[in-house]
């Protein structure tokens, strides 16, 4: 799916741009400076909640793409994730929280995988977990990101 002459491949090139939207990101002096994301989120005149599965690194057979290598697989389920995100009418500026998986105890793995997710984010830094897991449901699936999304 990560085909260069796809719309989609335009998305691993940089952030989402600002807009005005009903997401307000919360930051607390009273709560360390050193995480890169919000600490909370307030969607503010929400009319429907987007929920997404997991976005998994998928290519369009249903097979898992680049086995081994966590940076791909992550660009790779961002791209998806912006395309279930786009088919319920949201984007990535709209979301209020994420949860990111990594199937591996390695902390590099986990910072190479929200490398690339917090690029896609730009400066829309949703609140966020990121977790290590033994296993993820597909053969040789690495990283795996779910959303919320606010919409007015």
């Amino acid at each position: 799916m990560l085909n260069p002459n796809s719309s989609a491949a335009s998305w691993q090139a940089g952030p989402v741009t600002s807009r005005p939207e009903p997401v307000e990101l919360i930051r607390s002096s009273q709560l360390a400076s050193r995480a890169p994301y919000a600490y909370a989120a307030v969607a503010h005149g929400v009319s429907r909640l987007v929920f997404t599965a997991g976005a998994c690194p998928l290519d369009e057979h249903g097979a898992t793409v680049s086995p081994g290598d966590v940076a791909r697989q992550a660009e790779q389920v961002m791209v998806d994730l912006r395309l279930a995100l786009e088919a319920a009418g949201a984007d990535l500026l709209d979301v209020v929280k994420t949860t990111v998986y990594v199937a591996s105890g390695r902390r590099e793995d986990l910072l190479s995988a929200w490398e690339v997710v917090s690029r896609h984010f730009g400066d829309h830094d949703v609140p966020s977990t990121l977790l290590g897991v033994a296993a993820l449901g597909y053969g040789d699936q690495l990283v795996e990101v779910e959303a919320i999304a606010a919409l007015r």
